[in-house]
Order: structure tokens, then C-alpha cells, then sequence
């Protein structure tokens, strides 16, 4: 395992992490766009909890592989949806947000095929 990997990974956990953190603690900047977007209230809970999956199942895989893949290719499927709702929404504004969120993951997606 690659130092540029296990920091990237670890970096993508953290980021995935806090996002959860924020839809979990119903922080206003992540909550109040959500529901512009018309993303239901009683979605939250589900989404901040795959977020948390997703970072818990980067971390793991520093030690099992097989299970940060599977975390990686869930959290890129999680924000391409969420670039998904933010252009049906038409905030085109917002859609580095999801981005800034997917591109960790997609360097430890990468960086671990690599090594």
C-alpha cells in the first residue's frame, strides 16, 4: 500500500465523514439546499447514513480491499446521484459541491488500482 493512497483514502473517509456529520446534525447549509432541490426531510437520516458507510468502508479498506472498493464505488454512485438531483433542480451553481465531495474517492479508487 502506497503512502498517496492510505492519505488519500483517509482524506475521502474524513470528507464523506463530515458530510454525514452535517446532514446528522441537520447543519442549515447542507439541509436548507437539499429541500430547494426537493429532497424529502425523511430521506436524511438514509443519506447521512450511507455518507457514514461509505467513510467507515474507506477506512476498512486500508485492511480488507475488497470492502474500500465496494465503499468507493457507493460513495461515487451517492454523489454522481447528488449531481443528478442538483442539475434536476437546475442549481447549477451548486454542482462543484458533490464534485469537491467525489474527487477524494475517485483518487483512492484510483490510486488503489494502481498499487
Amino acid at each position: 500500500m502506497s503512502t498517496a493512497y492510505a492519505v488519500v483514502t483517509v482524506l475521502a473517509a474524513v470528507m464523506a465523514g463530515f458530510s454525514a456529520a452535517s446532514v446528522f446534525f441537520r447543519a442549515e447549509w447542507v439541509v436548507q439546499p437539499m429541500a430547494d432541490y426537493g429532497v424529502p426531510r425523511s430521506w436524511l437520516p438514509w443519506l447521512g447514513t450511507a455518507k457514514a458507510a461509505g467513510a467507515v468502508g474507506l477506512l476498512a479498506g486500508l485492511f480488507l480491499p475488497v470492502v474500500g472498493v465496494v465503499a468507493g464505488i457507493g460513495l461515487v454512485l451517492y454523489f454522481a446521484g447528488a449531481v443528478v438531483v442538483v442539475v434536476r433542480a437546475r442549481w447549477y451553481a451548486h454542482l462543484p459541491f458533490p464534485l469537491l465531495y467525489a474527487a477524494p474517492v475517485v483518487g483512492a479508487l484510483v490510486l488503489g488500482f494502481t498499487a
